[in-house]
């Protein structure tokens, strides 16, 4: 474990489900922000070897019930850091995310997100990332693709990710935006276009777009979970 300093300033947490074919090499290139900072993992009951993968490269790996809006609040309860960083298991970071995130908080975010590029050739892939980052900047609603951070006391004080099984990351975004504006930055994170790909990527955005729809207009989120699981969930 490498040394942290009294507070670090950032928490990563990791919200992961059976990841073991990408785990250690995404924590692997995580490693250089643990100086000053720290690592968790959350496991949400995984039946693969991701927990014994995860343990000696995280500060701490935590088991939690599975769902992402649990997983990601229990990291966070255990975490030390001044910012928390939501970033999924199949999502990479910049190398220069640090330091934009720095230089968001000094200039007085209170959260934030990146910019996110989906890794995959269908072109239509690079119509949907477009419109997540335009959408993101006109509305002030972030998803958990684009790796949202926020300052401790202001996750806290919204009450952190409402218990749901689906839109957590919409429902964080609307109680954040209620106090400040989202730090939209431009630098990119990649995450996965696998579940695109596997199930079709019109389909997917037929689905996504629905349930977004839906949910706005005051749908059940646990409703929407099971209509969701028609093409499981990657995690």
């Amino acid at each position: 474990m490498h040394a942290l300093t009294d507070r670090p300033f950032l928490s990563l947490i990791i919200p992961v489900l059976d990841e073991s074919a990408t785990i250690a090499a995404q924590l692997a290139g995580l490693d250089p922000l643990r100086e000053g900072n720290e690592i968790l993992v959350v496991d949400g009951g995984s039946r693969d070897a991701t927990v014994d993968l995860a343990r000696p490269l995280v500060d701490a790996l935590i088991c939690s019930p599975r769902g992402r809006a649990s997983q990601m609040n229990a990291g966070s309860t255990a975490s030390r850091g001044e910012v928390l960083l939501f970033l999924h298991a199949d999502t990479t970071l910049p190398g220069n995310a640090l330091a934009e995130i720095r230089r968001a908080i000094a200039d007085g975010a209170l959260w934030g997100r990146f910019d996110v590029r989906i890794d995959g050739v269908h072109p239509l892939l690079r119509v949907v990332e477009r419109l997540m980052n335009w959408r993101s900047r006109l509305t002030g609603i972030a998803t958990g693709d684009q790796s949202i951070f926020v300052r401790r006391e202001a996750f806290t004080a919204v009450g952190g990710f409402p218990d749901q099984l689906l839109m957590e990351d919409i429902a964080l975004s609307r109680r954040l935006r209620r106090i400040a504006r989202p730090a939209c930055l431009h630098a990119q994170v990649v995450t996965s276009g696998r579940r695109w790909e596997k199930h079709g990527v019109l389909r997917t955005i037929v689905l996504m777009w629905a349930l977004r729809a839906s949910y706005f207009l005051g749908a059940d989120p646990q409703r929407l979970a099971r209509r969701y699981d028609h093409v499981p969930r990657e995690r």
